[in-house]
């Protein structure tokens, strides 16, 4: 009898540590199927070039985690990244989870000193500022914070409506390494921003130089032409701009460049793109825009900078000369020729605006794709 009770004590014992084998086998298959899963989200992050394909390979990173909500807070201290942002394309109503955090504030109030994420059930006066969602919100978090260097860039935010997904016992590791991975990443495109636009920023006016011009143009043309979406290319002189400068001196003249730019820009939307050209004379391109929007809106400009007041200088006008590009279907013209026509049409509208007078607006003939043989048969 002691043999068949001592039998079954030895049974019962190697079940419960067969069970609690195959439970460590399943943690280890687990969590190897989830090291693998972080390796390839930081290997591709690794690949990436600007920070907008980040904050894009981020954003969109749900299904790759099997989760229901992720976001990215970005610190922009010198209210710059919002800017380089939308020079550079990125879509900020397609993107609502990017929050931009004027200052870290908010990171240092919620984590201190401390660099450990937070995993745990969402809770309001927690995590609120970190996400914003639009319908459930999130059951568990994790909100890791980006630090480089003792200084915080920002955090990324993960949700689920599981409320186990997230525990705050669980281990970090994982999220931790992932942490500083993106961290790293981070800081090395903040700081390639930082040098790419000190090369391409006028140091006068704050607004983009033509070198950003010549890298852009091709760019958005290339993207007007797959879209099908006309734009517009505006050609601005300060008139009599050299008679500001003999009169009143240098300094004056820099505060009426800095102050027209700056009211130039104020007019135009936040993806169109603004550049000082050369002296006194500015470019701007609208991206989808047709002409009797363009029309408007140059004149608006015209208008608003013969209302500025200078305390040392008299009445500033400005004059405009505009030329568009819509494409079609079958287009033929490479986006190098349209650049030049462009560039060329624009100008040239605003060599006769000076010549009518200055002060005005004037329009160019539209530059048009070659009709293809196949549309040439169908129209007759």
């Amino acid at each position: 009898m002691l043999r068949n009770i001592l039998e079954e004590d030895l049974t019962t014992g190697l079940m419960a540590l067969q069970g609690q084998l195959e439970g460590m086998l399943e943690r280890v298959h687990d969590n190897s199927a989830t090291l693998k899963r972080f390796q390839m989200f930081e290997k591709g992050l690794l690949k990436l070039n600007t920070l907008v394909e980040m904050l894009e390979y981020v954003l969109t990173a749900e299904e790759f985690f099997d989760l229901d909500y992720i976001g990215f807070c970005l610190v922009d201290a010198k209210e710059e990244l919002e800017n380089y942002l939308s020079a550079d394309g990125f879509d900020f109503n397609a993107k609502p989870r990017l929050i931009i955090l004027p200052d870290d504030k908010l990171l240092q109030a919620k984590f201190g000193r401390s660099e450990k994420p937070y995993l745990g059930a969402f809770k309001t006066t927690k995590c609120a500022d970190f996400f914003n969602y639009d319908k459930r919100k999130p059951a568990s978090v994790a909100i890791i914070p980006l630090v480089r260097r003792g200084k915080f860039l920002g955090a990324i935010s993960m949700g689920s409506l599981d409320p186990s997904r997230f525990e705050h016992t669980m281990a970090t590791d994982f999220i931790e390494h992932m942490g500083a991975v993106t961290g790293l990443c981070l800081e090395n495109q903040l700081n390639f921003e930082a040098v790419n636009r000190s090369s391409l920023i006028d140091t006068l006016t704050g607004m983009n130089n033509r070198y950003f011009l010549e890298q852009r143009l091709a760019e958005e043309i290339t993207r007007a032409q797959r879209s099908i979406e006309p734009i517009c290319c505006f050609y601005l002189d300060i008139d009599n701009f050299r008679e500001v400068n003999e009169s009143y001196g240098r300094q004056v003249a820099d505060q009426v460049l800095i102050a027209v730019a700056a009211d130039i820009r104020e007019q135009l939307r936040n993806n169109d793109i603004l550049v000082r050209y050369s002296g006194e004379t500015f470019i701007a391109l609208l991206a989808n825009s047709q002409q009797a929007q363009a029309q408007e809106i140059a004149e608006r400009i015209r208008v608003s900078v013969k209302a500025m007041q200078f305390d040392s200088a008299d009445c500033v006008t400005i004059s405009i000369g505009i030329c568009c590009y819509k494409s079609s279907s079958s287009s033929q013209l490479k986006p190098a020729k349209v650049k030049v026509n462009l560039l060329h049409g624009a100008e040239k509208a605003l060599q006769q605006a000076k010549s009518a007078g200055k002060d005005r607006v004037l329009m160019a003939e539209s530059i048009a794709d070659p009709m293809s043989l196949v549309n040439l048969f169908k129209r007759h």
